[in-house]
């Protein structure tokens, strides 16, 4: 599984840093920091990241395979 980030849309809201803080990260200029672009999920990581995914107030996270 992948998740991939539409930056654009991206408003820096941090739900999804909530939901996954192991991938995501909101760094100090509010800017979107994805640890896993262009890589596979962790397999313990897939929960969180598809919270992340589900809950994005922007729909600036997309799930792949």
């Amino acid at each position: 599984m992948r998740i991939t980030v539409d930056r654009d849309r991206c408003e820096g809201h941090g739900v999804c840093e909530s939901a996954a803080p192991e991938l995501f990260l909101i760094d100090d200029e509010g800017d979107l920091v994805f640890h896993f672009e262009d890589r596979e999920i962790p397999e313990e990581q897939r929960a969180p990241g598809t919270n992340a995914v589900l809950t994005c107030p922007v729909a600036a996270l997309k799930l792949e395979g």
